[in-house]
């Protein structure tokens, strides 16, 4: 048996966490906890929101560790998003194997937008 079973979330550092709330409710759409203000579900999986220095901690964005959120079409969502406001870095990229598109949060942490689309193997 594997010692790590599944990943129960994923902590999204922010200097503004009210701010924060805003953009991954209500311009990414990602669904809203019902028993935490500031946790919205990508899937499975949680992103809870924090304020460092509220307890002691110094504020610094997570860089290139892209959470890659998936949607189906790379090219629309990211359209939707810029309309909304939100700059992407650079040009959509295709590996080959997936498409990306790279933004950050209000608070400079790295995301991405994913789409694999040749099979796994």
């Amino acid at each position: 048996m594997s010692l790590i079973t599944k990943l129960d979330f994923v902590a999204i550092p922010s200097q503004d966490a009210d701010r924060a709330r805003r953009f991954y409710g209500e311009t990414l759409g990602l669904r809203r906890d019902e028993h935490a203000d500031y946790e919205f579900w990508a899937g499975d999986t949680c992103l809870g929101i924090w304020e460092p220095e509220k307890l002691g901690v110094p504020f610094q964005p997570q860089k290139n560790g892209h959470l890659a959120l998936h949607v189906e079409d790379v090219d629309a969502a990211r359209a939707e998003l810029e309309a909304k406001g939100v700059r992407f870095l650079g040009d959509t990229l295709d590996t080959g194997v997936c498409r990306m598109a790279l933004f950050t949060d209000p608070d400079g942490n790295d995301l991405m937008l994913h789409h694999r689309y040749a099979p796994q193997g």
